[in-house]
């Protein structure tokens, strides 16, 4: 039988593998690919829809786990990036993740009582901004006006993603259908 506290732990290890998954699929398909199109004449580094996913996680392990269990994911996420995707871009995500999600964290904690969503797109947003610009010139990326529009769009796109999966999930969940005579 599950109780609400195994439920709560099993979501808080789901959200943490979650967050260091994205982290090392980010790192490793830049690695890998590098810069790739996205249409409309932009490009960004094949990992940025991963990044954007990361920003919206970061905010789920927040809430389920703690400041403190973000900067071990951080942590945990730089560290698994440096043996497969090089000491290179590990720094400069390790370094691009501390400080963008700081950034991140104060813009969400105090949206968090107006809205989860809002609180999310918001803190996503200032994130995935100082995110770009830190990790583009760390990890040796030019910084072009293509480049930043496309990994802006990369990233928005990641984070409306999760927040209607999220929303459509949670929806789901609260209404689900009841059999008949309970």
């Amino acid at each position: 039988m599950t109780t609400p506290r195994s439920n709560r732990l099993l979501w808080i290890c789901l959200a943490i593998v979650g967050y260091i998954s994205a982290t090392l699929a980010a790192n490793v398909a830049t690695a890998h690919y590098g810069l790739i199109p996205v249409g409309l004449g932009l490009v960004t580094t094949a990992g940025t829809y991963f990044a954007g996913l990361v920003l919206a996680l970061r905010d789920l392990v927040h809430d389920l786990a703690g400041r403190v269990a973000v900067y071990g994911c951080i942590a945990a996420g730089a560290l698994a990036s440096a043996t497969t995707a090089g000491p290179r871009l590990a720094l400069a995500s390790g370094v691009a993740f501390v400080i963008s999600e700081t950034i991140d964290l104060i813009v969400y904690t105090p949206l968090r009582r107006r809205g989860w969503v809002r609180a999310v797109f918001a803190s996503n947003a200032a994130g995935a901004i100082v995110d770009t610009l830190l990790f583009l010139q760390m990890a040796g990326f030019a910084i072009t006006g293509t480049a930043l529009a496309g990994q802006l769009t990369a990233k928005t796109t990641a984070t409306v993603a999760f927040l209607l999966f999220s929303v459509g999930t949670r929806a789901l969940l609260r209404h689900r259908i009841q059999p008949e005579g309970a």
